[in-house]
């Protein structure tokens, strides 16, 4: 199944790429609002799997797609996942998940513009995990009985920011608005049958400048949710960025960071991609 938000309303995507609507075609049973799904997804998931997704589907503007949990209580990203990436940033290999969090006023959906926040904002595209059943203290073996699906993340990162001061603020660099698009829909993990070996590219103006697998991640997803659940629940509807492989714009000799006019690309193999415009801030 993949779920939208289509125009603030919960929607299912059919084979042909319509939409249909939740609260409609559930007869109020579920409301429009796609973050209420997330409270109630063992229900929400039995009541989809009888949905006759024929009747009444209507079409998808891209414009009107919006980040598929758009109020998360928590976001939680990973530095440091990726072993080349470790590599370009000239750091070891963290002996524990390296932690820190995008604050969700950033979040935004998976087309439209992003405004600059200054000269030195980079790329980071990233797979993200969505928790469907509040996790406390799980361990690996049962990690992904607590996750709703999967999607196509952006970690946008204003590197002057981020690397002010001692220590640096990784979250508040990562925090502009827009910096965190979420889509272009969740795929739950029936559609994901080698999530363990997904590619992911990141593409500026056409031209490829990121393309790893999460088979070369340093923590896997089930090691991702079992640290984080042994500090803090994980609620319905949290998201975790699970971090980016090599190829961001700060690693490159000389360093090349986003420009007013560029299109940014993101897509992760069976995920679906994401496409943006970078614009100057209003």
């Amino acid at each position: 199944m993949r779920l939208a938000n289509l125009a603030g309303r919960l929607v299912v995507l059919t084979d042909d790429g319509s939409a249909v609507d939740v609260a409609t075609a559930s007869g109020g049973r579920f409301g429009p609002d796609p973050q209420d799904a997330y409270d109630r997804w063992a229900e929400f998931v039995d009541w989809a799997a009888g949905l006759d997704r024929s009747s009444g589907a209507v079409p998808v503007s891209e414009a009107e797609l919006g980040p598929v949990v758009p109020r998360p209580r928590q976001i939680f990203a990973i530095g440091l996942n990726y072993r080349d990436h470790a590599a370009e940033s000239g750091l070891q290999l963290p002996a524990q998940p390296m932690v820190f969090t995008k604050f969700a006023s950033c979040l935004s959906g998976p087309f439209g513009d992003i405004p600059l926040s200054g000269d030195r904002v980079d790329w980071e595209v990233e797979l993200v995990v969505v928790i469907g059943r509040t996790a406390r203290g799980v361990a690996p073996a049962q990690a992904w009985d607590h996750v709703a699906g999967l999607a196509v993340g952006q970690d946008l990162s204003d590197r002057a920011v981020q690397m002010l001061g001692t220590p640096p603020q990784f979250s508040l660099g990562k925090s502009f608005p827009g910096f965190g698009p979420v889509g272009p829909w969740l795929s739950t993990l029936d559609e994901v049958p080698d999530r363990e070996d997904l590619t992911l590219e990141c593409a500026v103006n056409g031209e490829t400048v990121q393309s790893g697998s999460t088979r070369e991640m340093v923590f896997g997803i089930p090691e991702l949710i079992s640290y984080l659940s042994g500090v803090c629940p994980l609620l319905p509807g949290d998201l975790i960025f699970t971090g980016t492989p090599a190829g961001v714009g700060m690693g490159r000799k000389p360093a090349r960071y986003l420009a007013v006019g560029d299109v940014l690309e993101t897509r992760i193999s069976g995920l679906g991609a994401m496409r943006h415009h970078i614009v100057a801030p209003s």
